[in-house]
């Protein structure tokens, strides 16, 4: 197997960066990039410029959701500082309008943490997960969170904030993790981790289909991503655990379950960014971790060996989040450093 080759470049020093989602804005080809404390969110060509900012000062963004159905538009949490400082966290619309960005608030949701639109022949749906509902004190984990679905209009320049949510999953402690899989071939779904286990959740297939609910894993996990990286027609299933944790694992499905192929050997300390793909032709899952050596590696298996294999891309750089671009002007991972406040580009080599 041909080892992967990155080449780095540093675009920008912006601190407690965190969020980073593609997207295209008046037709340029670039990243959303914002930050988890004050700071702002600001929009990079595939060159790197930064070449608009959305907005400044307002920061805990978690999320970033670029809107299919509508040009120059996204989505965005704000205010979501700490599991400790998020009771004002919210989504909210930016869209250009009238020569300038305008951004208004869809839903006050108290500790949203990651959100996602899903989008069927028949419907947009708004997906929310909230990390917690409540609490009493600080590192106070007895009022869980929850996993809340809406019908989202095709417009969103009239939406208010009444929309009619409806709870999918309740009672989910530290529901961290969320990570939409692109099934070739059929409709997307996404899984949601939390100490409760890994759920799949399937958006309803028709106007009076319901949402599709199913536990995959019971064990406590903070990420999860589906991959099928030994390449033998059956996605593993891989999990950082438990929250903000330190242990790598893998899931092979047999007879009807998920069970453990491996932990990875050694720990690997606050497992948070998260990217499953193809890389050459390659199933590949790219992975980031916030303390200790603070690397982003590869996550692969050779065929040859028989065995998984890790390949570091870049040491002491504390990825909180990672996006894949494939596109001609570049190819390759661009990343929230958070831990060294830098929005960094690894452009794949030939």
């Amino acid at each position: 197997m041909e080892p992967l080759r990155f080449t780095k470049h540093v675009v920008a020093s912006i601190e407690k960066c965190y969020a980073v989602c593609p997207m295209t804005i008046h037709g340029t080809p670039g990243f959303l990039l914002a930050t988890e404390k004050a700071g702002g969110c600001f929009f990079f060509d595939l060159q790197g410029q930064q070449v608009e900012t959305i907005w400044d000062d307002v920061g805990g963004v978690m999320s970033l959701v670029s809107l299919s159905s509508q040009p120059d538009a996204f989505l965005s949490t704000q205010e979501f500082f700490s599991p400790n400082d998020s009771a004002k966290a919210r989504i909210v619309l930016a869209r250009w309008g009238n020569g300038q960005w305008l951004v208004r608030t869809v839903a006050e949701l108290p500790f949203v943490h990651r959100f996602d639109v899903f989008s069927t022949p028949h419907q947009h749906y708004l997906v929310a997960c909230t990390l917690k509902s409540g609490h009493d004190y600080k590192e106070d984990w007895s009022h869980p969170g929850k996993v809340l679905v809406c019908p989202l209009p095709e417009d969103l320049a009239g939406l208010i904030t009444s929309l009619e949510w409806t709870v999918l999953l309740d009672n989910l402690t530290k529901n961290h993790g969320y990570y939409r899989i692109h099934k070739p071939g059929g409709n997307p779904f996404s899984l949601i981790s939390s100490d409760n286990g890994v759920y799949k959740i399937t958006p309803p297939d028709g106007p009076d289909a319901a949402w599709g609910v199913e536990q995959l894993l019971a064990e406590p996990a903070s990420d999860a991503t589906l991959a099928d990286l030994d390449q033998d027609g059956v996605p593993e299933l891989i999990t950082f655990s438990p929250f903000h944790g330190d242990t790598l694992s893998i899931f092979h499905y047999e007879q009807g379950t998920y069970r453990l192929a491996m932990r990875w050997p050694k720990p690997v300390e606050f497992l948070h960014a998260l990217w499953s793909g193809s890389i050459h032709g390659t199933p590949t899952v790219i992975i980031g971790h916030r303390k200790g050596s603070m690397d982003l590696f590869a996550l692969r298996f050779d065929t040859v060996a028989g065995t998984y294999i890790c390949e570091v891309i870049d040491e002491h750089c504390g990825s909180a989040n990672v996006a894949w671009i494939n596109h001609p002007e570049f190819t390759g991972i661009v990343a929230a450093n958070r831990e060294t406040n830098q929005v960094a580009m690894y452009r794949l080599d030939d």
